[in-house]
């Protein structure tokens, strides 16, 4: 059977390989082109698609990062009642998209006194919720300090 230079820029395009390797594959394996890539495979010279996405420790890290951001979630609430309850990777996806809209709503969050949290799924507390505390205390302290002003005045 004679080979083409389409069978051959087709298997270099799914092999990855060059045009030598590719044309010998083809040769071995009769012009069959799965038979080719299965050949390329046992040979070590391509990786399976699979196993490549796999072993990307780009994928992986960003699927952890996803995971746990799926686990948490950013709690918004005055008076103890819940505002808003988004999970931590979507308020990321929307903070990433309308930075300037989640800037004045944090804003008008801390100047209005609700509390943000970020909660674990199992309901706990996260660390930096001590730190958020101390900012909504210093805000809350200069709103209450500016209203007694324009009062007064």
């Amino acid at each position: 059977m004679a080979i083409t230079i389409e069978q051959i820029d087709l298997l270099r395009k799914r092999a990855d390989v060059g045009y030598k390797e590719a044309k010998e594959a083809l040769e071995k394996c009769n012009g069959d082109i799965v038979e080719a890539l299965s050949y390329l495979e046992s040979q070590n010279k391509i990786k399976p698609e699979e196993e490549f996405l796999k072993g990307s420790s780009l994928i992986k890290k960003i699927k952890r990062v996803i995971s746990k951001g799926n686990k948490m979630s950013v709690v918004i609430s005055k008076s103890e009642k819940t505002i808003l309850n988004l999970p931590l990777t979507l308020a990321v996806v929307f903070t990433v998209f309308a930075m300037p809209v989640v800037i004045i709503s944090l804003v008008i969050v801390l100047i209005t006194s609700c509390k943000i949290r970020f909660n674990r799924e199992n309901g706990d507390d996260c660390s930096i919720n001590d730190k958020i505390d101390k900012v909504s205390k210093a805000v809350e302290h200069v709103t209450n300090k500016v209203n007694k002003e324009f009062t007064n005045a």
